[in-house]
């Protein structure tokens, strides 16, 4: 076995041999606790991968893989750049051994001090040496470099942590154990340098495995960290591996503390302070303007929702009808305003996004509850909570008018009942038979048999008069007490004349068999007469009846059953006059033999007198309920047209605002000419669109008589009014979205100083590879477009070399499409400067006299005074060991605008 203890006699730099000594404790390590084993396994089997994958390999088990030494020199050539002696191929043990002595010699050449650790070991697939060994390297190659404030190695990879999660909550980083096995220390790290990429609120200390989870996969998925260590072994152990923490944390810390860019030559100190200061007072103006804004149309939003989702039943349609006419102001005049300040309040928000990045800024994260996105869903709600408020309203008013109608009609028939049932008491108690002679006897029991028929045929109507209570009660109307009271009544004195009527009966037939036949005359007569008039009673109530119809179909079945009705009336004419002819017989009879008649007909109430009376009024109706039944058809043909007239507008409305979609679509790809000319042309064209509103208003106002017309269906459009609402204010965003854009560009062009002939050349470059119009570029496409303006990025693939450096900086999310604004972007990025918190350190530090602070008495002499004062407000006191009374720290005031510098 080779020893390399003779390797700690060579000279190390600095003080990396005494912090390798102290770290490397492997040869008094008896044993390995099996869940740190585990997870070194796990860790340095992903560390290792993350290098050697740069070869095009990767190894599977740590102690096996390494044992013929090839990929242990792989992998020390790819993380150090050196290149080694060259290995052997042979399969013997002498040739592996060889191999890994020559990598733990290259590793003893970089001041490392081995301990008890030789390559037969390593070749036996011993894995205690093995996880050693590459333990070591790590020690070596990630981790010894690492300086923070003059500490070095581990104390300064802890320094880091500690300071970049200083500012989170339930996060206290003192080791590399416990401090990590809640999670929520890797996703604070993430969160401190990619805030888009964690919801670092949303996490509870109570979840560890959530949290480590989510870190983890986060950071393979965006930041190229593969997945070291599984969340279960880390929660599960009392203390995880600090050698797995440490290896998984340094790979963060590589991630983040990339290439540091060089400070670029700033023209005059004081000229960049002042545009810096004049650019971040006007960003802080805007930001505050979107959150007041934001705030009243959130608050708007809450108020009206509950207005709209109130459902109180009204109990007349006058009362509803009230509601309807308070919901046409709201959608009249309430709510296009605030149409309006949603659609502003999108555009500031995407204009000052678009000044943040053009000027180095962080974005700007509104208030929680404030965002964008929050205020669509609002807006969502609000919308769904109009529409289900105004289909709640037209279904109350026909419910409404329902009831009214059922109402109406159980008030008449009651009256007909009642009127009908007056004196029929009175009528059956009385006791004029015992006096009566055998044929008045026999003429009250036929009498009677005629009553008996009448009410047999009232029996439907008190039927009806029950179901119609009985469907108020169901429907809820709002005076169904006093109809439930009306309905008892009649059924109460119905079953009363019924026990009357079969008392008496009973009586007359008692007396019966002492009476003689009777007059078949008089009892034809009353048995025809009885039905007949009953007959003329429906018919006289039928053409009384009240009628609602909501179309010309309905109207015209009513017409046709009247004049059906109509048809019977010849006939019903020639039972009248053959009931008529039974009491001329009866005259003519009388007077042939003499017989005086006393009173009328003893069998019924039912004169000639009343039929011909009752004939005449029924067809004095029939013509009433002609003209009635016209007038609706004309009203429902009046209706029909209106359907057509607001079809018509519709459908022209409708095509127009599909036009202009597909218009403004072709205007956004193909616009030319200088950026204010389009912005001028785009203005001409919102402008020209604008000019469409009396149309819409027009189309509102048919839409509004067909509502007062109670008409709720258009066979002859497809498109209803809220589907062209949302349309127009569909076009309206998109157009004014497109405005926005152009805005942006004049932004981006003034604030890179990109010359329009450029920026004709990038649009056409641009519009010349996007071949479908569809204002991106997927990847090929872009390569392409990046050859035609001269970039060396033929031979490259994807995901290497100078193109994928682009693709990471227009494609940051890897969605695999650029957009034009990225496309400009990059283009500026490229030909231009922009100010950096490097150029702001430097230009203070510069009115500073080269000190490490500033007093507010410098910055006054040096500043305009209301910028001075900006930025005394905002700039922390100096704390530094040379600080004088008042110092300023600069530094602190630089890193609030952009974040880390660079100095």
């Amino acid at each position: 076995m080779v020893d390399y203890h003779a390797a700690n006699n060579q000279p190390s730099a600095g003080g990396v041999q005494t912090y390798m000594e102290q770290e490397n404790d492997w040869d008094r390590d008896l044993l390995l606790d099996p869940a740190w084993e585990k997870q070194q396994r796990k860790t340095f089997t992903a560390w290792c991968n993350s290098h050697l994958r740069k070869a095009g390999t990767q190894i599977e088990n740590i102690e096996e893989d390494f044992r013929d030494g090839l990929k242990l020199m792989l992998l020390l050539e790819v993380i150090s750049g050196e290149r080694l002696a060259k290995p052997e191929r042979g399969k013997m043990r002498v040739h592996k051994i060889n191999n890994v002595n020559k990598a733990l010699d290259f590793i003893a050449s970089k001041g490392v001090k081995l301990v008890s650790i030789g390559a037969e070991e390593i070749v036996d697939g011993n894995a205690k040496m093995t996880l050693g060994m590459i333990w070591t390297i790590i020690l070596r190659f990630a981790i010894q470099d690492i300086s923070v404030e003059e500490t070095s190695a581990k104390e300064g990879l802890l320094l880091w942590c500690q300071r970049k999660t200083a500012p989170y909550k339930n996060v206290n980083v003192q080791n590399f154990h416990i401090s990590w096995k809640d999670g929520l220390a890797f996703n604070a790290l993430i969160h401190r340098h990619r805030p888009d990429l964690i919801d670092y609120d949303s996490l509870r200390k109570d979840d560890p495995v959530h949290n480590l989870n989510n870190a983890f996969e986060v950071a393979e998925k965006h930041l190229d960290i593969p997945k070291m260590l599984d969340a279960e072994d880390i929660v599960n152990t009392a203390r995880p591996d600090e050698k797995a923490i440490m290896t998984y944390v340094s790979s963060f810390y590589h991630a983040f503390s990339g290439a540091q860019k060089k400070v670029k030559d700033s023209p005059s100190p004081l000229a960049t302070v002042l545009q810096i200061l004049a650019v971040n007072q006007e960003n802080e103006q805007m930001m505050e303007d979107y959150e007041k804004l934001a705030s009243e149309l959130l608050e708007w939003i809450r108020r009206t929702i509950p207005w709209l989702e109130n459902r109180t039943q009204e109990k007349t349609v006058n009362e509803m009808q009230a509601k309807q006419e308070d919901f046409r102001d709201y959608r009249c005049v309430h709510k296009p305003p605030k149409v309006q300040e949603k659609c502003q309040l999108e555009i500031s928000f995407n204009t000052l996004q678009t000044k943040l990045r053009l000027s180095n800024r962080p974005a700007f994260m509104p208030s929680e509850g404030r965002m964008v996105s929050d205020i669509n869903g609002a807006w969502h709600t609000l919308e769904g909570a109009e529409k289900g408020y105004e289909e709640w309203i037209l279904s109350e008013i026909r419910r409404l008018e329902r009831l009214e109608h059922l109402a109406e009609k159980f008030h008449q028939k009651a009256a007909i009942h009642q009127s009908w049932t007056d004196g029929k008491e009175a009528m059956l108690t009385q006791k004029d038979y015992e006096t009566s002679t055998l044929s008045e006897v026999k003429a009250l029991l036929r009498k009677h048999e005629a009553f008996e028929s009448d009410l047999a045929a009232h029996q439907d109507r008190v039927e009806q008069i029950a179901a119609i209570a009985q469907e108020l009660n169901e429907l809820d109307y709002y005076d169904s007490a006093s109809v439930n009271a009306c309905c008892q009544k009649i059924c109460d004195q119905w079953d009363v004349l019924g026990a009357l009527t079969q008392s008496r009966k009973e009586s007359l037939e008692r007396t019966e068999k002492q009476l003689e036949s009777i007059d078949e005359l008089y009892l034809e007569y009353a048995k025809r007469a009885a039905p007949f008039n009953n007959w003329m009673e429906g018919a006289m109530e039928d053409l009384q009846d009240m009628f609602i119809v909501h179309n010309i179909e309905e109207i015209q079945g009513l017409i046709t059953a009247h004049e059906q009705f109509k048809s019977t009336l010849s006939e019903a004419n020639k039972e009248r006059e053959a009931i008529q002819a039974i009491q001329a017989e009866v005259q003519k009879i009388a007077q042939s033999n003499g017989i005086k008649l006393s009173g009328g007909n003893p069998y019924t109430t039912i004169t000639p007198e009343s039929i011909d009376s009752k004939w005449e009024k029924a067809m004095a109706m029939v013509p009433q309920r002609d003209a009635a039944l016209q007038e609706e058809l004309n009203k429902q043909n009046s209706n029909d047209s209106l359907r057509a007239t607001f079809a018509t507008q519709a459908n022209t409305v409708g095509a127009y605002i599909q036009a202009k979609m597909e218009e403004i679509g072709r205007i956004s790809i193909e616009m030319n000419g200088t950026l204010e000319d389009q912005l001028t042309s785009l203005k001409d064209y919102q402008k020209n669109i604008m000019s469409y509103m009396p149309e819409i208003n027009k189309l509102e106002g048919y839409h509004q008589l067909i509502q007062e017309a109670l008409i709720f269906d258009n066979q002859y459009t497809a498109y209803t009014m809220e589907h062209l609402r949302v349309g127009w204010e569909q076009l309206l965003t998109t157009i004014a979205r497109t405005i926005n854009e152009v805005e942006n560009q004049i932004l981006t062009r003034d604030a890179k100083g990109i010359s329009q002939e450029q920026l004709y050349e990038y649009r056409a470059s641009f519009n010349h590879f996007d071949k479908d119009h569809s204002g991106a570029l997927m990847a090929e496409e872009f390569k392409a477009c990046l050859i035609s303006l001269g970039y060396d990025v033929e031979n490259d693939k994807q995901g290497d070399g100078e193109f994928a450096r682009i693709m990471g900086i227009v494609d940051p999310n890897g969605s695999g499409a650029v957009t034009f604004q990225a496309f400009i972007d990059f283009m500026s990025r490229e030909t231009t400067d922009t100010d950096t918190a490097d150029q702001v350190i430097a230009s203070f530090k510069i009115l500073a006299g080269d000190k490490n602070f500033i007093t507010a008495e410098e910055l006054r002499r040096e500043l305009p005074p209301d910028q001075a004062e900006y930025c005394i407000a905002r700039m922390a006191p100096y704390t530094g060991p040379d600080g004088a009374p008042g110092a300023l720290d600069y530094m602190s005031f630089s890193t609030a605008l952009y974040g880390e510098s660079d100095l």
